[in-house]
């Protein structure tokens, strides 16, 4: 009688496939890797850039506004973030197995992310004179801002759920997870408004812990072996 050994829940290379899927892979978990760091560099550089405000006061979101000074060293990020989000979410779903909704997390916020940069707040400050109104696209960015925080946090959780039932992924199970509770709660802080006039440093510090999640995991697939058989179950 032969029995089968059991099957990984999530593994970079448990399924066959061409070199050039592979490649594709990798190339996607680097994204996963970038994107974070590349859009950290844009927030940062704008921040300073700024005249009249200090660097934490303006929200991420006010930097890329109408009335910021270069505005587009934000839009880039947000848009870069989202689509190397969205590569790194279409690699992890084919390492997932079916139902399993982190990975859909992580392309939704990538798109959201991406919705977030191209429609901009009217203003870099939430209150102001003459301030009338929000425009729509002022209203979409709020959704997909949004929405877009809600995948960073959701997404870690969902992932280290799978990644603590696979051997190979469980290693990094524990500090997503920390990281996502850990950016929860800074959201939490800043939604409640109780941290002004510094809730601009306390939202960059829940958005970098959530996107630091993203890296760890994404870093974790480079370090994968490439070789399919490498993960298949042996017979017994």
């Amino acid at each position: 009688m032969n029995r089968r050994g059991p099957m990984p829940t999530l593994s970079a290379d448990s399924r066959p496939g061409d070199p050039g899927a592979v490649r594709l892979g990798k190339l996607a978990a680097w994204g996963g890797v970038a994107g974070p760091l590349l859009f950290t560099a844009a927030w940062v550089v704008s921040s300073l850039r700024q005249a009249g405000h200090p660097a934490a006061e303006v929200q991420l979101s006010g930097l890329a506004a109408q009335d910021a000074r270069d505005p587009q060293i934000m839009i880039a990020g947000f848009v870069v973030l989202g689509a190397c989000s969205v590569g790194f979410g279409a690699a992890l779903r084919t390492v997932a197995t079916r139902r399993q909704s982190g990975p859909w997390l992580v392309l939704a916020g990538g798109a959201a992310a991406v919705a977030a940069g191209v429609f901009r707040r009217d203003h870099m400050l939430l209150t102001g004179p003459g301030f009338a109104g929000e425009s729509w696209h002022n209203q979409v960015h709020d959704v997909a801002s949004a929405v877009a925080y809600a995948a960073m946090l959701g997404a870690p959780l969902l992932l280290a759920r799978q990644f603590s039932a696979d051997p190979r992924w469980a290693v990094i199970a524990r500090p997503i997870r920390v990281l996502a509770l850990a950016s929860a709660a800074a959201m939490a802080v800043f939604a409640s408004r109780g941290a002004e006039p510094a809730s601009g440093a306390v939202q960059r510090t829940a958005v970098t812990l959530a996107l630091a999640a993203e890296a760890i995991a994404a870093a974790r697939m480079l370090t994968l072996p490439e070789s399919p058989a490498a993960a298949r179950p042996s017979p017994c």
